[in-house]
């Protein structure tokens, strides 16, 4: 169990190298229009548009990673360039608790072990999540020189990139971290999930990413993967250490009296 002072003192020791208030979009017919991308070497967070030829032409999380990757790529493009983007989308189902899978994210990128565009799908919350907190697909590009984590904050209303120098790196310890980090309150931890990938990832061209999720049930954080194409294994090689959404917690519309 990670310990609340512990937590504390880690975060202290956090640089905030960049920081993005937005105001979350709402969903309309599954998509919300938005897509945020992030470079990690230079601190650049951006919001850019997703057009109506692009949701009418390139429907789900597959089709969506796939057309941002080709905007990002170029001919020299390897999987350790820097400009190699992890794209993570849930597609316009992402969330919805009537169809089964909808908590999958698909992510893309180019592939370590084969040098060929790659994509992976992963259960977890973070799909839903980003698209709770306002966007319909995330980008990350770039290289840092220090260890970084994103956090995706709609409760706060705000992008954040931070260096994380005392968090660990194994994925089963840091989503714990996290979790606990950015959770304001033990019941809050249900609405945060983290991305990471492992110190195995450093070592090896095959690195899964973790997506992480809070079972009340156990009282502890649990993990699913995306094990195809070594994605894992690109988010280290661009020293990020997660990334981390924190949702506002649900609230209905509506109110239900007692003996009405």
């Amino acid at each position: 169990m990670t310990r609340h002072a512990d937590v504390a003192q880690m975060r202290a020791r956090h640089r905030i190298v960049a920081t993005f208030d937005y105001e979350p979009a709402r969903i309309e017919h599954g998509y919300t229009m938005k897509i945020l991308r992030i470079d990690v070497g230079k601190g650049l967070i951006e919001i850019r548009p997703v057009t109506s030829q692009m949701r009418d032409l390139f429907i789900g999380g597959k089709g969506f990673d796939l057309r941002l990757m080709w905007d990002e790529a170029s001919p020299a493009m390897k999987w350790d360039s820097p400009e190699n983007p992890i794209c993570i989308s849930s597609g316009p189902l992402g969330g919805t608790t009537s169809y089964s899978g909808a908590g999958k994210s698909i992510v893309t990128s180019i592939s370590p072990a084969t040098g060929a565009p790659i994509d992976s799908n992963v259960g977890g919350y973070f799909g839903p999540f980003l698209k709770f907190a306002g966007f319909d697909a995330l980008v990350v590009v770039g290289k840092s020189d220090e260890e970084r984590v994103v956090v995706i904050d709609s409760a706060a209303k705000r992008v954040t990139i931070e260096t994380a120098p005392d968090e660990a790196v194994d994925s089963h310890v840091l989503a714990e971290q996290l979790t606990s980090m950015y959770a304001a309150s033990p019941n809050d931890r249900l609405n945060v999930a983290v991305v990471s990938a492992g110190r195995g990832a450093e070592h090896t061209f095959i690195g899964c990413l973790n997506f992480s999720w809070f079972d009340w049930r156990r009282d502890g954080v649990r993990l699913k993967q995306a094990g195809r194409g070594g994605i894992g294994s690109v988010l280290r090689n661009k020293k990020v250490k997660a990334i981390v959404a924190h949702v506002a917690p649900w609230r209905p519309r509506w109110t239900i009296t007692v003996g009405a």
